[in-house]
């Protein structure tokens, strides 16, 4: 156990919001904090971060304003769901040496009173896994997927952001369930990581393609399912291909998360009433209670071949705010991890 003592010789790093972004997100937003690590009091327990999970919904949570959850406060640490190791316990459910899993936010030393933490264990699924497949991500994908967009075998799925780290495990559920997956991804490398890898069905790159055109081509019978991760024109061509009775998924908006013009909404919504389709949005803290079982029945996929983890590893907690934009610009495959320490 640590004491006063050592604890005071260890430093917390943290990334504190220093400024609402305009645009895309950079270093001026945050600022770099040291702070000392002191004992976890009665209750509460002292965690060594390992990996931090960068996700497309911090952006919209240093925006202020109404949304699902309250945004971070200017001087707060950078909210972010985090994996570590318990360094010191004072709660009866955790023990030093636990993994763990929660959201720590973006700190190299976090101390909580446990309320949201979940132990992992590393035997069952490597570390990184448990921030992508088997983490939030995993999550959204399932319950989005079965629950929000209805799928049942013989749907034709259409997925953006497929080598995402939603897209890439919505579109292999989509797959497991009997339905046939087109994935839409930006260039050559994840078209065919998304096809070659993932076993998707079809992919269009949307970078160099009509993306309206290539889903009618790929869709003639149209879509049952479309998984929408990144609104704006895309949206429009999965809305103007969309079959009768057709769902689409409001998972999330990532080509509007950074503009500084206005958030652009799709022109041609009026193919839902003519095809009698649904939109409907998609927030994943809403199955909380039901995440065991698709942690489940996920792991189960894993460890049969059906399902594959895909996690872009970057390494140094100091890197923190150039890896963040990288969701936003489109560099990452799979599930986008920063580093901080050692398992």
């Amino acid at each position: 156990m640590a004491t006063n003592a050592a604890a005071r010789t260890m430093v917390n790093h943290q990334f504190r919001l220093a400024a609402r972004p305009v645009g895309m997100v950079k270093r001026s937003d945050f600022s770099y904090v040291d702070e000392a690590v002191w004992e976890p009091k009665e209750g509460e327990l002292l965690v060594k971060t390992i990996y931090i999970s960068l996700d497309p919904a911090m952006r919209g949570w240093m925006n202020e304003g109404r949304s699902y959850v309250p945004g971070v406060a200017i001087g707060e640490v950078m909210r972010a769901l985090a994996l570590g190791k318990v360094l010191e316990s004072k709660n009866a459910a955790f023990s030093a040496g636990d993994y763990v899993y929660g959201p720590f936010g973006v700190q190299e030393y976090p101390i909580t009173n446990g309320q949201g933490i979940t132990k992992v264990d590393p035997k069952i699924a490597p570390l990184p896994v448990y921030l992508g497949a088997l983490g939030m991500p995993g999550m959204t994908a399932y319950f989005a997927l079965l629950e929000t967009g209805e799928l049942k075998a013989g749907d034709v799925v259409v997925m953006s952001a497929a080598a995402g780290a939603v897209g890439s495990v919505a579109g292999q559920i989509a797959k497991i369930k009997g339905c046939s997956v087109v994935g839409i991804a930006g260039g050559p490398e994840k078209c065919r990581f998304v096809k070659e890898e993932l076993g998707f069905d079809a992919a269009i790159d949307y970078k160099n393609e009509d993306v309206r055109k290539a889903i009618a081509r790929h869709c003639p019978k149209g879509v049952d399912v479309y998984f929408d991760n990144v609104g704006g024109e895309i949206l429009e061509g999965a809305l103007a291909n969309l079959a009768l009775r057709g769902r689409v998924v409001l998972c999330g908006a990532i080509s509007q998360y950074n503009t500084t013009a206005g958030i652009k909404g799709p022109s041609n919504y009026l193919s839902l009433l003519i095809n009698r389709g649904t939109m409907r949005g998609m927030i994943v803290f809403d199955f909380a209670a039901r995440y065991g079982e698709a942690a489940r029945e996920m792991a189960g996929w894993i460890r049969a071949g059906k399902l594959k983890a895909k996690e872009h590893i970057v390494e140094g907690f100091e890197k923190f705010p150039e890896t963040l934009a990288k969701l936003y610009k489109g560099e990452n495959l799979g599930k986008l991890i920063l580093k901080v320490g050692e398992e």
